[in-house]
């Protein structure tokens, strides 16, 4: 196997500790601190901010700490701030 090879679980577990943006497949958007995983890439996060597209418009919601569920996942930017 050759050693630049990185697994997506792999990916994952450097980025405990760090800030990470999550794109759910319902409107929302998740930025926080992962603090962990499991194999089924539900995820704890802390420090968390949510920021869901309503029809009246974006809603921000600030939380202490979450469990997400993997399932509902799209895509995870390590690192990632919530952009606009």
């Amino acid at each position: 196997m050759a050693g630049s090879q990185l697994l997506p679980l792999e990916l994952i577990d450097k980025c405990i500790g760090s800030r990470i943006h999550i794109i759910m497949k319902s409107d929302k958007e998740v930025v926080g601190t992962l603090l962990g995983f499991d194999d089924f890439v539900n995820m704890v996060l802390e420090d968390v901010t949510e920021y869901e597209t309503t029809a009246d418009g974006r809603r921000v919601t600030k939380l202490d700490q979450i469990l997400l569920n993997g399932n509902n996942i799209t895509m995870m930017v390590p690192g990632g701030e919530y952009p606009f």
